[in-house]
């Protein structure tokens, strides 16, 4: 058989379905990003992404329409309020480029790990390497404009050395030894997606409609920074700097540029998204209390995203992806 012809299983239409719905989230804010953004340098690398995901729309569509799938709700231009005030600086909109773009090449990455079909899979192999050319972009440009927040750097040791000692593993009150740099970087990675998470949850609670919206997203606000303190507490014991923080980046608007819906989806995405990469820490953490972090973090994003699913389905915002077939309800309509 032509592997082009086999049927798509399972997992690869999940993927395409989640590649969509996420996908144009994101389009959506980068739109009004686009919209309100003064620089000329950034503005640009916005228009490429914009570009970017209308081909690659068109792209997933054309599969799941091929494989008589229905296109996903998603996001469009309904959950995008025109002409409101601005509510993010240009460095803040750049800097979430290249934090949805970390999230992208995650994404492509496992979609293509649970492709089979040879089309789909170079479709997310062209996927990846737009979302490393967007990578690249964003770095380069932070880097230029003096906002990209480097990992702490190390000095060398004379020479490579096993571990020798079982208290390796101790961290607590300072009596273990000092962070690897192994840890640092899930650490770092976290540090900044939770600051991202942070300084969303705050802007959104700013301007969202709904009441029951706006107490979720105070919420995640604190559970956010509670996770930041966390693992800041742990770098600044060590003597190493944490990421800044973007909360003035955010103005004092009050004028939605989104749909409620946008929005609680957004935050619950970071959150679950989140869980990857607190499950990497925690699988390279060789400190206990590195560990003990990482479990309660990820305990309390369970929390969150349980809170979160209630609010989508109680609202009718949650958008169901493809379903098994439901055997003994096919076998009642006889």
């Amino acid at each position: 058989m032509d592997k082009d012809q086999l049927k798509l299983t399972s997992s690869e239409i999940g993927s395409l379905w989640g590649e969509y719905v996420n996908g144009t989230m994101t389009d959506v804010v980068n739109k009004y990003m686009f919209s309100i953004i003064e620089d000329v340098q950034i503005k640009a690398v916005f228009a490429e992404a914009i570009e970017i995901f209308k081909r690659q729309k068109e792209q997933i569509s054309s599969m799941l329409k091929n494989e008589g799938f229905p296109i996903p709700i998603g996001f469009s231009e309904s959950d995008l309020f025109k002409g409101k005030q601005r509510l993010f600086t240009d460095i803040f909109c750049l800097n979430y480029l290249h934090i949805m773009t970390l999230h992208g090449l995650l994404g492509h990455s496992t979609s293509l790990g649970v492709s089979v079909r040879k089309d789909l899979r170079f479709l997310y192999d062209s996927f990846n390497n737009d979302a490393k050319n967007m990578y690249h972009q964003t770095v380069d440009l932070l880097l230029e404009k003096g906002n990209f927040q480097r990992a702490p750097l190390f000095y060398p040791a004379e020479n490579p050395e096993y571990i020798s000692n079982k208290d390796f593993t101790d961290g607590f009150f300072g009596k273990g030894r000092k962070l690897a740099a192994t840890e640092i970087i899930s650490i770092s990675f976290n540090l900044k997606k939770s600051i991202m998470a942070k300084t969303l949850s705050i802007a959104f609670s700013q301007v969202a409609q709904e009441k029951e919206v706006r107490k979720f997203l105070t919420d995640s606000e604190k559970t956010a920074d509670g996770q930041i303190k966390t693992l800041a507490k742990i770098m600044q014991a060590d003597n190493l700097p944490v990421p800044k923080s973007w909360e003035t980046e955010v103005t004092t608007s009050t004028e939605s540029p989104f749909s409620d819906k946008l929005m609680l989806y957004h935050i619950g995405f970071l959150f679950q998204a989140a869980q990857n990469y607190h499950g990497a820490g925690l699988a390279s953490a060789m400190r206990t209390d590195l560990v003990t972090a990482y479990e309660g973090t990820i305990l309390k994003n369970l929390m969150v995203t349980k809170k979160w699913f209630n609010l989508m389905v109680k609202n009718k915002w949650l958008e169901q992806p493809p379903l098994a077939p439901n055997r003994n309800e096919i076998a009642s309509q006889k």
